[in-house]
């Protein structure tokens, strides 16, 4: 069940909402005005929640890059890889 709360709780309840978005790695909701209007979370739920849209973009962009047959063989990359490590 998500954790909703009115704006005032930001200024008055901080350390509750801080304690809770670190204790469940949830977001929590805060309204103004009986409206939705912010998502509050931790840095490290935050994090992991870009670090997922960072890897659906890689491999949203793989599969556009198989459709267009803009793709290398595995193995050929795999060679420049180890070609290039060896340069170093």
């Amino acid at each position: 069940m998500p954790e909703i709360r009115p704006s005032s709780d930001l200024r008055n309840k901080y350390n509750e909402i801080s304690q809770f978005c670190h204790e469940y790695n949830e977001p929590v909701y805060i309204t103004k005005n009986g409206q939705g209007d912010l998502a509050v979370m931790s840095i490290e739920t935050y994090e992991r929640l870009v670090g997922k849209y960072e890897l659906y973009k890689l491999l949203d962009d793989g599969l556009e890059a198989k459709k267009e047959k803009k793709v290398r063989n595995f193995n050929e990359a795999l060679v420049d890889i180890q070609k290039g490590l060896e340069n170093e």
